[in-house]
């Protein structure tokens, strides 16, 4: 199965952070798993650490390096992406979460996140 992951998830992964909920670390780790994550949560990263947020202090640089080097395949954001956001209904607010949805909705792919409220919405979404 294809599973694109949320911002904190790639987070919580990259610094094997106790957050990370059992089942998460079970389909990240299951090698059948095909794993990817979004440009969108590399410029979530890069804004956030720019504001002096300290739950967003990795480099998106080495982020990104180290999540090639372990198989993840990056999602562009295309401009299907974008305009598929005004599809969405407005249960979540945050704009780089609204693109996560946006992309596994167009993609066909499952959306692996943390977040109660994005996993309030209708389609390939997954809590773990």
């Amino acid at each position: 199965m294809k599973f694109l992951l949320d911002t904190h998830l790639l987070l919580w992964t990259a610094e094997a952070s106790p957050r990370l909920a059992r089942e998460a670390v079970a389909l990240i780790d299951d090698a059948e798993n095909i794993l990817m994550f979004s440009s969108a949560s590399l410029w979530e990263i890069a804004i956030k650490r720019g504001l002096g947020r300290d739950d967003f202090a990795v480099d998106p640089r080495l982020l990104r390096t180290n999540l090639l080097d372990n198989g993840y395949e990056e999602l562009p954001i295309r401009s299907e992406h974008a305009v598929a956001v005004s599809d969405l209904p407005a249960i979540h607010k945050d704009p780089f979460d609204r693109m996560l949805i946006a992309q596994s909705f167009v993609e066909g792919v499952t959306l692996l996140t943390s977040d109660p409220v994005v996993a309030r919405y209708p389609g390939p979404i997954r809590k773990a």
